[in-house]
């Protein structure tokens, strides 16, 4: 499960990182949440043999996947994230898996972890890489038309079974794309699903951290940087939650599929 993350590169560093070949300014955001537009890196047009411009380009896309085939966005629930597990076969991103593969910048992400007790808060974190300020989420992408010929891009985050570091927060996590992985990811051309299923596993332990931060997270409004001040860790007294309650806290959000 990833609801909400944070981006926080500088412009530069996220060019350098991604071999982009234009990015205009990036301001910091702290808490990123769905339904927003979000940046997203996409495979370029090929260039000239002999040529080193970079392929890669950015754009912004809405965060809430919607398949081409539906009708009604009020009647088809928010996907914000699909499992790495079984998006290849689902319906509703078989097409993306397939065409439109993309790489969500991110600085980190925030999750929760739910004591069974219902009486006692919910402690969240924010979860970030141990080294370096920038990391590649998997993601796919649908242009979705409307009747009267309007058109949105929208956006999901690939999300893998969680490694031993953060299953004892939640059991899902985002799916990293190393660097060394980035062109093989986006390449729909030549790179059918079957052929990138090992990049779609869990990142190595050891990669993230998580930092425990306040509630002040859970509000989309608040979008300071306080929020990733460190405060103590709540005591974990009970397992992890049943699976099906996934949403973050105040997001109202549906994200699983």
């Amino acid at each position: 499960m990833c609801g909400r993350y944070a981006l926080l590169a500088k412009t530069d560093l996220a060019e350098a990182f991604f071999d982009l070949a234009e990015l205009d300014d990036l301001p910091a955001r702290y808490n990123i949440a769905p339904t927003q537009p979000i940046l997203i890196v996409v495979a370029g047009e090929k260039q000239q043999p002999g040529s080193n411009l970079p392929e890669r380009r950015a754009m912004l896309v809405r965060w809430g996947f919607m398949p081409g085939w539906v009708k009604d966005p009020r009647d088809f629930p928010l996907l914000i994230n699909a499992r790495s597990e079984t998006a290849i076969g689902k319906a509703s991103f078989r097409a993306a898996m397939r065409h439109r593969r993309i790489l969500v910048p991110a600085s980190g992400f925030f999750e929760w972890r739910r004591p069974e007790d219902k009486s006692e808060k919910a402690q969240a974190y924010f979860i970030r890489p141990k080294k370096g300020e920038i990391v590649a989420f998997a993601g796919l992408m649908e242009t979705w038309s409307s009747a009267d010929g309007s058109e949105v891009d929208t956006g999901a985050i690939l999300t893998a079974k969680a490694n031993n570091d953060i299953s004892r927060i939640h059991d899902r996590m985002p799916v990293v794309i190393r660097q060394e992985d980035f062109s093989r990811w986006l390449d729909c051309k030549t790179q059918e699903p079957r052929d990138i299923l090992d990049l779609m596993k869990p990142i190595d332990d050891g990669f993230f951290e998580a930092i425990p931060v306040s509630d002040k997270v859970n509000k989309v409004a608040n979008m300071r940087p306080d929020i990733l001040e460190p405060v103590e860790e709540r005591a974990d007294p009970a397992p992890l939650k049943k699976k099906g309650t996934d949403a973050p806290p105040s997001s109202g959000q549906l994200s699983l599929f």
